[in-house]
């Protein structure tokens, strides 16, 4: 029986340290990075979404970035279908090189990583801009009511309002918005990174000071002189609204960044939630711990 090609998966709560892990590890196994952060998808955000730079890169090609404008509506649909065509040309490029380009799929999006790894059926049903409008008129108790009705099984998550939206926009199209699963023709080995959460609360706070120091404020400026819509999925990315109240002088910038971290920490805590969910994830602390993972998972 002919093996599936392989890929290895490197997930995590933010600020956990994947980005460096990966990059050592794909210098390592010869390997490439598709990102599974859903906003990293975007041009122009950049210090918010904690993007790497061409010298930290290091030389290993990177997909899945600045791929789409904010004003796109970057699905995940859309997603798992780039992600499975970039997986297959890797796939085809390995049958004719000497030396195998392992994919490194990183990121901390729990859903698309998910979609990627078990190959969910996903509806294709285009964005309703109208319909859009008028359910984020209403407050997240009525959304949770109307989803409710239209499927009493929803597993949504249903503290996060652009979802809710979605999947009622999907089911008044469709009618249905089960998640079924089709087994994808790689074999992905998922490794997560685990943090003691004191340090992680130490690294998330060390982070939200070096977006300050990095610019985040004249980044988030600078879109909002451009005019753009803040309502846009692209926007949700923790730190833009922070910093746009402040900007207007709602909040001061002390008290924005304070509401930054605390947000991320919230954040990190609902990460944590979905990936313990799923038994297949190894969680490591060490790259050492990784490294042995992967080569025995390359020998299989």
């Amino acid at each position: 029986m002919k093996s599936k090609p392989k890929a290895v998966v490197i997930l995590g709560p933010t600020s956990s340290g994947k980005t460096e892990m990966s990059i050592k590890l794909a210098k390592q196994f010869n390997g490439v990075i598709i990102s599974a952060d859903s906003r990293q998808f975007y041009k122009g955000l950049d210090i918010a979404t904690a993007k790497t730079t061409k010298d930290q890169q290091g030389g290993i090609p990177h997909y899945m970035i600045d791929i789409a404008t904010p004003e796109q509506d970057f699905s995940l649909s859309l997603y798992q279908t780039t992600v499975y065509n970039l997986l297959n040309t890797i796939n085809r490029w390995n049958w004719i090189r000497p030396k195998k380009t392992l994919p490194f799929i990183v990121g901390g999006t729990g859903l698309y990583i998910q979609a990627i790894v078990d190959g969910y059926q996903l509806p294709r049903v285009a964005p309703n801009p109208k319909l859009r409008d008028e359910l984020n008129q209403l407050p997240l108790t009525d959304l949770i009511k109307k989803l409710e009705k239209l499927d009493q099984k929803s597993t949504v998550d249903f503290k996060n309002k652009r979802r809710v939206v979605r999947a009622i926009e999907i089911l008044t199209s469709s009618g249905e918005f089960e998640r079924k699963a089709k087994p994808p023709d790689f074999n992905f080995l998922q490794i997560g990174i685990k943090k003691d959460p004191a340090e992680l609360n130490r690294r998330i706070h060390q982070k939200i000071l070096a977006m300050h120091d990095a610019g985040i404020v004249k980044e988030t400026k600078a879109l909002i002189d451009q005019g753009v819509d803040f309502s846009q999925p692209a926007f949700s990315a923790l730190g833009y609204h922070h910093l746009r109240d402040y900007l207007k002088g709602k909040l001061t910038l002390k008290q924005a960044l304070e509401k930054m971290e605390s947000d991320t920490k919230k954040f990190a805590k609902r990460q944590m939630t979905w990936f313990k969910r799923d038994q297949r994830i190894h969680w490591i602390s060490r790259l050492s711990e990784a490294e042995e993972l992967i080569k025995t998972f390359l020998k299989s």
